[in-house]
Parts: C-alpha cells; sequence; structure tokens
C-alpha cells in the first residue's frame, strides 16, 4: 500500500530534508544541493558542485545526525505540537534556516505517521519515498528512522484519537394509536428505538423516535452511502485515513 504525497509534502521532504541532510556535511557549499525549494536530490546526477566530495557517504555521521535530528523533532511535533523553539536551535545546528526546518519536520511528520498507520512494508515505504529522488542511503535511513518510531507513533495517535461510542445493540417498537374520541387526523405509526452504545468500557442508551417515512429515507441514503464505499474513490480515501 502507497502513501500518497501532495505537491506540497514533496516539497517539503524533497527540498528541505535534504537541505537538513546537507548541512551538516562539513565539505559541504552553499551552492552544492542547488537553491532553497528548488528540485535538488542527494546523490544526483549533475547535482554536485565543485570539490573533491560529491554528498554524504554511506554511513556518514553528519547524514545520520541530521536524519535522526529532524525524525526527533517530528515525533515531538506530533507528541506536543508546534515548537519554534526547538526548530530555531536545530536550524542553528543544521545552518540552515528556522523556516526551512519547520516546514522539513512537518512533511517527515506526515511520512511518519501515514507510514505508521498503514503499517507499510519496506518495500512499499520505499516505493512510496521514490518519487523524491533521494539518495539510497537516505532512504534506507528513512525506513530505519520509520521503524524505530512507529510503534511510538501509533501509541501516540491511539491517545490523539477521540474516544466515540460504538454500537452495542438494538432495540426497537412500532407504537400506533388505535382510537380516540378526539382523534381528527390519519393515524402515523412511530418508530421507537433504544441504541446501546460502548464508550470506555461504559455503557449507556439512546432513545430515538421517528416516523417510517423518515425511517425509509435514512434506510435510502445509509443504502446509497455504502454503495459509494465501493468505489475506487472512497477506497482511496478510507486507506489513507486508516
Amino acid at each position: 500500500m502507497l502513501l500518497v504525497l501532495s505537491e506540497a509534502q514533496k516539497a517539503d521532504l524533497g527540498g528541505l530534508l535534504l537541505l537538513g541532510t546537507a548541512g551538516l556535511t562539513a565539505s559541504a557549499s552553499r551552492g552544492r544541493w542547488g537553491p532553497p525549494g528548488g528540485s535538488a536530490v542527494v546523490g544526483g546526477p549533475g547535482r554536485a558542485g565543485p570539490g573533491p566530495a560529491a554528498g554524504p557517504v554511506a554511513g556518514s555521521p553528519s547524514l545520520v545526525s541530521a536524519v535522526g535530528e529532524l525524525g526527533r523533532l517530528a515525533v515531538e511535533l506530533l507528541r506536543r505540537g508546534a515548537a519554534p523553539r526547538a526548530c530555531e536551535a536545530a536550524a542553528r545546528k543544521l545552518n540552515i534556516g528556522a523556516e526551512a526546518v519547520q516546514h522539513g519536520v512537518e512533511g517527515l511528520t506526515y511520512l511518519l505517521t501515514e507510514s505508521s498507520k498503514l503499517m507499510i512494508s519496506e518495500i512499499d515505504f520505499q516505493d512510496s519515498i521514490h518519487v523524491l529522488g533521494f539518495s539510497d542511503e537516505l532512504n534506507k535511513l528513512l525506513f530505519q528512522l520509520y521503524l524505530d518510531n512507529r510503534k511510538e507513533i501509533r501509541r501516540i495517535l491511539s491517545e490523539l484519537a477521540p474516544k466515540l461510542p460504538s454500537y452495542h445493540s438494538l432495540e426497537w417498537r412500532l407504537d400506533v394509536q388505535l382510537a380516540s374520541r378526539s382523534l381528527r387526523q390519519q393515524i402515523e405509526p412511530t418508530v421507537t428505538i433504544k441504541l446501546h452504545l460502548n464508550q470506555n468500557e461504559d455503557q449507556s442508551a439512546r432513545v430515538l423516535q421517528t416516523d417510517p417515512s423518515t425511517l425509509l429515507h435514512l434506510i435510502r441514503q445509509l443504502e446509497q452511502a455504502l454503495g459509494e464505499m465501493k468505489t475506487n474513490h472512497c477506497r482511496r480515501i478510507v486507506r489513507n485515513m486508516k
């Protein structure tokens, strides 16, 4: 199952994250990776500037440190919300702008969050970020970052999820007034529904009343919604919401 990245998220990950990883490389010059926000690719053909080094190599401590720093900020963003001061401190450490770090962390947060939700495999993860044009070493570091943090991210997401009531059982009856001396209009039966719900290991009940015509309308709408769920468009949306 592949992740769907918007153009903005591709820009965050493809431009800002690469600048962050390049910022810790001692031999990197200002123009090596191209202008900020451009389409520069780490390790891509024709991208390296003058000098003996062409970018971070496999196992580069600078690359590992930069990815780890941005990954830590991404998890903190998910756990505690935005932290401008932490982004500013990371920007000084990575020698790039604070705004670049912020956007890069937001893009990385989306990547880690959606990957953890779906518990995607290494093949799907690599295929999802293939469009970003990262080097093989950076792809491996990002996948390892995902493996190291997915349990924690799933725990955080479960705590953030709203605790909504769930269905337990249903009782219903049809109420009809058979006779009345003062009855001057057509008899309209009433459907009474008692809905039993579970929430946080507690049970509650809700009593609802409606007329048959409204109930039939609700049934038709629900059947139409269930039919829409079988379309390819809705299936793609559901996969990305899990």
